[in-house]
């Protein structure tokens, strides 16, 4: 199973472990000690990650939906500002058949962050077809088969 971790996760990891660490001292009988350790909220800033796909398919995998709803925890902390969702393809098939594919794909996804809280009304969703997706020596990049979500956070009012 891929687990992808983004900055700001790292970063609630981080305040979670401190916050965790602060009362384990407690806990240990030494809450005498003054407290040094500064508790700060999550990080909101702009977050990226990418949904892999099946060769020809738009169905969001049990792995993508994990990375969505991680996505879209830590951004239910912040204000989102914007979400933009890209469907990408590889060169297999049409270029009209992979523009259809990867817009389905867009589409996909914008489902499934909609149904883990985020609010659709900003989403901004597009394709890219196969675009992109031979390289100068004609290679077709298979790892093309995604979908490229930005999502741009700012910290609540």
């Amino acid at each position: 199973m891929l687990k992808v971790v983004t900055e700001g996760e790292t970063v609630n990891r981080l305040w979670k472990l401190s916050l965790a660490a602060a009362l384990a001292v407690q806990a240990a009988g030494c809450a005498s000690l003054p407290a040094r350790m500064a508790m700060r909220p999550p990080v909101c800033g702009d977050m990226r990650v990418q949904i892999y796909f099946e060769p020809d398919s738009a169905e969001v995998t049990d792995e993508g939906r994990a990375v969505i709803s991680a996505a879209s925890s830590q951004a239910k902390t912040c204000k989102v500002d914007r979400v933009s969702v890209l469907g990408l393809a590889d060169a297999a098939g049409t270029p009209q058949a992979n523009l259809e594919l990867s817009q389905r794909r867009a589409d996909a996804v914008g489902k499934v962050l909609a149904a883990n809280g985020l609010p659709s009304a900003q989403f901004d969703k597009t394709a890219a077809g196969q675009a992109g997706a031979v390289t100068a020596s004609g290679d077709i990049r298979p790892l093309r088969r995604r979908a490229d979500v930005v999502l741009e956070l700012s910290r609540p009012h």
